[in-house]
């Protein structure tokens, strides 16, 4: 279900790192969430950091919606740096088994593993 990396990079580098890998890949970088920061920031003592990058490729988010549009519930793609015990972690939930939990069209099956074996590849790269 899930897809993690450990990394040796710090995490600020390795989020940094990620976003222009994501980018190189022909990905859109729509937003990063700074969960650590916002959880800080309501009075929450919490210790880790966390970065959720919201990325998509509008060729395949194109496909999915066209093929779904109640889709558009799963989309965009997500890729999280944390830490956790002292170690820079990136991550996802694999889009292949989220949408053919969420649909058992064939097709929506093959664009979800093109779109699985990219981002694996930026966390493989980024890590």
């Amino acid at each position: 279900m899930y897809y993690q990396k450990t990394t040796t990079k710090p995490f600020k580098q390795a989020s940094e790192d990620l976003q222009e890998i994501v980018v190189k890949h022909k990905f859109g970088v729509l937003h990063v969430h700074d969960l650590g920061n916002t959880l800080r920031s309501k009075g929450i003592d919490f210790k880790e950091d966390c970065h959720v990058l919201e990325v998509c490729s509008p060729a395949q988010a194109h496909k999915v919606l066209s093929i779904d549009m109640q889709l558009n519930m799963a989309l965009p793609c997500r890729i999280s740096v944390w830490t956790e015990d002292g170690e820079t972690k990136i991550g996802m939930i694999k889009p292949e088994k989220m949408l053919s939990d969420l649909s058992s069209d064939p097709r929506l099956v093959e664009v979800a593993k093109e779109v699985e074996q990219a981002t694996k590849t930026m966390i493989d790269e980024a890590a």
